[in-house]
């Protein structure tokens, strides 16, 4: 389902200098930068040279990346980024089941699992921010309230956890039948998911998911979480009570749920 396929081509230098100089030339006033892909990790020793030069600009900002975690198995590497003393970073690492086949078969990678499950525990143990980040679609959210229970139970140190609705984009047109689900389907998986977290006391948000389509007892827990160039807001919502607080729609998605309607 990935939003952005990888594309047959050799651009990892071009695009690592163009960084470069856009990360010299941002506002001084920025409280955080992004660094998402494609995979971040693969840069290898050039993605240490990105966050050098972003803790030479920014000292205090906040960087959040967004990986799947796997490379971090490797204690070595993880060791790696530690030695960098890169001041404030935010990991974002999707954990698609608590069932190893079937985060396998999302990611299409045997083993993936097992190292992502790795990684976080060796990020955890170096004392990393993390953000677990949960892509709902057709594969996984019948196991919304185990995978719940499997991180209260055995990732309690994550800073956060995020339920998000799927951009359907890219590889997720693709797969339309194997992942496509209207959310107003899964509301009940996932209310019962964020109800167990937050009670437990644990730190849960929902992400792309726009008021209409989720259960009142859910509102508490939406973000406004989908980036400015590709948010926007039907015209029958308008006249929603909630469009102040909710997050919108994503513009590159090819299909949007049929149950799109003003909060009253």
């Amino acid at each position: 389902m990935c939003s952005q396929p990888p594309l047959n081509r050799d651009d990892i230098e071009f695009h690592f200098q163009r960084n470069l100089s856009i990360i010299q030339s941002a506002p001084r006033e920025l409280s955080n930068i992004g660094i998402t892909g494609g995979e971040p990790t693969l840069l290898g020793n050039k993605l240490f040279e990105i966050l050098r030069e972003i803790q030479v600009c920014f000292p205090e900002i906040l960087i959040h990346i967004l990986t799947n975690g796997r490379l971090f198995s490797n204690t070595d590497y993880t060791k790696s980024l530690v030695d960098e003393k890169i001041g404030n970073i935010l990991f974002g690492i999707p954990l698609h089941s608590d069932y190893a086949g079937d985060h396998d078969l999302i990611t299409q990678v045997n083993g993936s699992f097992a190292e992502t499950m790795k990684g976080l525990y060796n990020l955890g143990r170096y004392g990393f921010d993390i953000e677990l980040r949960i892509v709902i679609n057709k594969m996984n959210y019948v196991r919304l309230p185990q995978l719940s229970k499997f991180i209260y139970k055995n990732l309690p140190f994550v800073k956060s956890v995020a339920f998000m609705g799927m951009e359907y984009t890219g590889y997720a047109v693709k797969h339309h039948q194997c992942i496509w689900i209207d959310p107003i389907e899964y509301q009940n998986k996932l209310e019962e998911a964020v109800i167990g977290l937050s009670t437990w006391g644990m730190n849960v948000f929902i992400f792309n998911l726009p008021h209409c389509l989720l259960k009142p007892s859910l509102y508490p827990f939406a973000c406004k979480s989908i980036s400015d160039w590709k948010v926007f807001y039907p015209n029958n919502c308008d006249n929603c009570s909630a469009k102040s607080q909710c997050c919108g729609l994503f513009s590159t998605s090819k299909k949007q749920s049929e149950h799109i309607r003003p909060v009253s």
